[in-house]
């Protein structure tokens, strides 16, 4: 049996460059089917104090930018790599910046039914391709369905505080752990890559990976 190495991933479901680095990645382990990597998200929130309902996109943007043409300077290279990695982000119908602590919930339960992954491309596709508000309960237990959970019992653990101060508390200590910034990959719990990593490197770690755990 293929001895394995844990690929931990902290993420945000509304992080452009998460989305980005999980593509270049997914390529990588594509073209490399028998890779060791055994891979489980992690929460970090960009926006840990945003209001429950979110604000609207264009506001949190120029807030955080400085402006109209600071948001654009800032998203220029987002839609470059995204444009290098075959992804098309539908920036126009984005209109929500939700809060993302309920996602992230979703994330967590998805993984106690093995589907986390499936959880975590679906959220993406729900934000960045079909502009959906992943902060609402409701597009949460659709994207559940999705992926082949019970969307009543998702809904009915919305609803509920239910690890809610648990993914908090994640959150708060990787940043005590020294992360600063998403995608972070932190492979076999020692070496961490930042960063949205072109796939030509991720080969290159795996190759790595590989011939260390076999030797």
């Amino acid at each position: 049996m293929t001895q394995t190495v844990k690929l931990d991933i902290l993420s945000d479901p509304i992080c452009p460059w998460c989305y980005i680095g999980k593509t270049n990645l997914d390529k990588a382990l594509a073209e490399i089917p028998n890779h060791p990597f055994v891979i489980e998200w992690h929460p970090f929130q960009l926006n840990p104090d945003m209001p429950d309902g979110g604000m609207d996109r264009r506001a949190y943007l120029e807030g955080k930018f400085g402006g109209k043409e600071g948001a654009v300077k800032a998203y220029a290279p987002v839609v470059e790599h995204a444009k290098q990695a075959g992804l098309s982000i539908n920036f126009e119908a984005m209109q929500v910046t939700p809060n993302t602590l309920d996602a992230h919930r979703l994330i967590h339960w998805a993984g106690i039914e093995h589907k986390q992954t499936e959880a975590v491309d679906a959220l993406f596709h729900a934000y960045f391709v079909e502009g959906r508000d992943i902060g609402s309960h409701e597009v949460l237990a659709d994207v559940a369905d999705g992926c082949g959970m019970d969307a009543a019992v998702i809904l009915k653990l919305l609803a509920t505080d239910e690890d809610r101060q648990m993914i908090r508390d994640r959150d708060a200590h990787s940043r005590e752990m020294g992360i600063t910034s998403v995608p972070t990959f932190i492979v076999a719990n020692q070496h961490a890559v930042p960063g949205a990593q072109p796939p030509e490197l991720w080969a290159k770690v795996i190759k790595e990976i590989s011939e260390q755990v076999a030797s």
